[in-house]
């Protein structure tokens, strides 16, 4: 057994009733990016913000018309070793709740159930006019069909249904409206810069307080919405354990840290032991 995964195998041992939250690497092996290098900084530009989004009609065009390419990629994803093993820790009982930063839905996709979609999810669509929320996917064919000469495009895929779409024209993309009330169509993510939702902070600082430690995998947790659970654990005396790649901002609160692959220390940490439900 590999270092990283005797200590992670230990962890879960000590700590059978875990919170645990996920980041953007937990997706890396299902051919999503990430947002942020080793050193926890940009790969690239920061993504848009969402006062941008909804006051800037140019690049609200830029958005959708990067996402029209970009999300092909992110809808044919598939889960990965990492988001099984996480859903058979939860069938064992040993995971209180399982809170992911992502917005890929792929921890569902393996199985993982009551998931806290902290940032919201891709494959859903919210008006900014009426509230109506409806499924991403039919809405990419009213992009084509009001966009026909950007079906030959292709690009790169980046983080979160975007794509290394550039230096071109994004004036004359035509942004379909919500077909109920004609408002502004959004998907219904917490766009950078905005706020979580008090209600999904509110269920996950109720389960941190009724679990006995933080498990991180995958997350740099260098935006607030996710560290404050780290700071909380902390705060609480709760042990915490932080498997992700490179540095991450909880770091200085001296986690159990394990800089090494998500998907096959969690496999290898599982396979060491039968996991039993908690009491």
């Amino acid at each position: 057994m590999t270092e990283a995964a005797a200590a992670l195998a230990g962890f879960l041992q000590a700590s059978p009733n875990l919170l645990v939250l996920t980041g953007a690497g937990v997706s890396t092996d299902s051919g999503i990016p990430d947002y942020r290098d080793a050193d926890g900084q940009w790969k690239r530009r920061p993504p848009i913000t969402g006062q941008i989004f909804r006051g800037d009609p140019l690049q609200r065009a830029r958005y959708w018309a990067r996402n029209l390419i970009g999300w092909p990629h992110l809808a044919a994803a598939r889960p990965n070793a990492a988001h099984r093993a996480l859903a058979r820790l939860q069938d064992a009982g040993r995971v209180r709740q399982l809170v992911t930063q992502n917005v890929d839905g792929l921890h569902q996709a393996a199985g993982s159930r009551e998931v806290v979609d902290l940032h919201g999810r891709l494959d859903q669509l919210v008006c900014l006019g009426c509230g109506d929320r409806t499924p991403r996917s039919p809405f990419q064919q009213r992009l084509l069909d009001a966009n026909p000469d950007w079906a030959h495009h292709s690009a790169a895929a980046l983080p979160d249904g975007d794509a290394d779409l550039d230096n071109l024209d994004f004036s004359r993309f035509v942004v379909p409206p919500c077909a109920r009330c004609g408002g502004l169509l959004k998907p219904d993510v917490v766009f950078f810069g905005e706020n979580v939702p008090r209600e999904r902070v509110d269920a996950t600082f109720a389960a941190l307080a009724a679990s006995d430690g933080l498990l991180v995998v995958g997350s740099s947790l260098m935006v607030y919405s996710g560290y404050r659970f780290a700071l909380a654990a902390r705060e609480r005396g709760l042990p915490i354990a932080v498997l992700t790649r490179g540095r991450s901002r909880a770091d200085d609160l001296q986690p159990l840290k394990i800089d090494a692959p998500c998907a096959e220390t969690l496999t290898e940490a599982l396979q060491s032991f039968d996991a039993p439900a908690a009491a």
